[in-house]
């Protein structure tokens, strides 16, 4: 079951990956127009370029090692304590920003339309759910 658990993080987790290195190079893919992304992946107030280059570089290079690192915890025998309990800061990092797409506060700031409706149905759901896998892989392997 942990296999199964981690292989569709895996999944979901490359998928991010993949579109910020994407990002990270200058495309606009699957928007055209950089404006209408930035507004649908970042959502800030007034947001009229994409994030810098480097950060959405470091945003995908981060989410591979996250997946890499849920089928690692997948595997039972291998890395012992230090990689179970690494799994515990993933987990409270995913929950805390999926947790943060349903609050007043993230609203305000983030109030672009098409970032909103995509973080109420996605981003935050996607998060929370990553989490709570992180949690699971966690105390499977203390079980």
């Amino acid at each position: 079951m942990s296999m199964l658990i981690a292989a569709l993080m895996f999944i979901a987790l490359l998928a991010v990956s993949v579109a910020h290195f994407i990002w990270s190079v200058g495309q606009t893919w699957p928007i055209r127009n950089e404006k209408l992304l930035a507004q649908t992946v970042a959502g800030f107030r007034d947001i009229e370029r994409m994030p810098p280059k480097l950060a959405s570089l470091a945003v995908a290079i981060a989410t591979l090692l996250a997946g890499i690192l849920a089928l690692a915890l997948a595997d039972h025998d291998s890395g012992g304590l230090p990689l179970t309990l690494l799994g515990l800061p993933l987990a409270a990092v995913f929950l805390a920003r999926g947790a943060l797409g349903y609050t007043a506060w993230w609203a305000d700031k983030t109030p672009e339309p098409s970032f909103r409706f995509n973080d109420r149905r996605v981003y935050s759901p996607l998060c929370v759910m990553l989490g709570a896998g992180f949690l699971t892989l966690v105390i499977m392997r203390l079980l």
